[in-house]
């Protein structure tokens, strides 16, 4: 009886912690339902927990659907993977205000966003989403920028898509090389990349090329559901994807079906050359086999020039070669 009631004393001292912090904390569940929201995140959105605890989080924050947090969300809660937003990209997306005034003329608080994974025991997985408050003067948001900027330069996450960098790949590809050898496992790669993406930047923007790789991204990471399974942004628009004990078979029938999932998003491209007039992918798939094991970099280049054949026989289609 002592302990549950020590527990349970433990518990509310870490909420009226959470509360009580000078910075906004939003705790979600796995159905994207708000079950926590500080005295901060009222104090600055005007909105109580009557209207919020309970509620869907892109009901409460409906200008925040489609965008970078929900890509953070979705990652955090399907992926495990956790998300530092780039303040430079996104200055204020939660619509959260110093004062009343500031409210009345629109001037939201600039934001420091970063989305994490919480494992909680006996019930699926949560995610946090911590605010901090970066307008408030010019000592302090340096400060925030040279924390922002050394934590960019340790993470794993790519700064536009919110997935994994070319650093993480390459340090989950020396791992699951290893692992594979160790056990006599299958290693697939997928090279994956943008059809036409030159010419959907001249004719759209910047901007809009910027959208489109963090639609694509966002899209293929959520088909992935294994933890070793990795999807990353190799550099540019092409993506890499490492997929442990997947044998050529299966690491095709997943190709074909990012194919697929890309074609779905329907993202207008008109100066696509080719016979479909909106965005697709191609993609190059390598296999290291159980009874030939080759180095990384004969799987890469076996990748990379799958996915050089797949563009040379039309494009949005999958091609498989064996390392050499």
């Amino acid at each position: 009886m002592m302990s549950r009631l020590t527990e349970a004393h433990r518990l509310h001292l870490l909420h009226s912690v959470l509360c009580a912090v000078n910075l906004g904390a939003i705790v979600l569940d796995g159905d994207r339902r708000v079950v926590l929201w500080n005295a901060w995140m009222i104090k600055h959105s005007g909105l109580g927990h009557d209207k919020v605890i309970g509620a869907d989080f892109f009901t409460v924050c409906p200008g925040l659907r489609g965008g970078r947090v929900e890509s953070a969300i979705q990652h955090a809660l399907y992926n495990n993977f956790p998300s530092l937003l780039s303040q430079t990209l996104n200055k204020a997306p939660f619509a959260l205000y110093a004062s009343p005034a500031a409210a009345a003329r629109n001037e939201r608080i600039q934001q420091a966003v970063e989305v994490r994974p919480i494992a909680v025991e006996g019930a699926a997985r949560h995610c946090l989403i911590q605010i901090n408050d970066v307008s408030i003067a010019v000592g302090r948001e340096k400060l925030l920028r040279e924390q922002a900027m050394v934590l960019r330069t340790q993470t794993f996450a790519d700064g536009l898509t919110g997935i994994a960098n070319r650093r993480h790949f390459d340090v989950a590809m020396e791992k699951e090389h290893r692992r594979a050898k160790r056990g006599g496992t299958p290693l697939s790669l997928l090279m994956i990349d943008i059809d036409h993406f030159k010419a959907y930047n001249d004719h759209y923007g910047h901007q809009k090329g910027d959208q489109c790789l963090i639609q694509v991204a966002a899209a293929l990471a959520s088909m992935l559901r294994r933890p070793c399974d990795l999807m990353a942004r190799y550099g540019g628009e092409e993506f890499a994807m490492i997929l442990p004990e997947t044998d050529v078979e299966q690491a095709t029938l997943m190709a074909e079906a990012i194919r697929a999932r890309t074609q779905e998003l329907a993202i207008p491209h008109e100066r696509n050359s080719d016979a479909v007039q909106q965005v697709t992918v191609s993609i190059g798939i390598a296999t290291q086999r159980v009874d030939a094991p080759a180095d990384i970099e004969a799987l890469i280049g076996a990748a990379d020039r799958a996915l050089y054949l797949a563009k040379r026989n039309g494009r949005n289609r999958t091609e498989a070669l064996l390392p050499a």
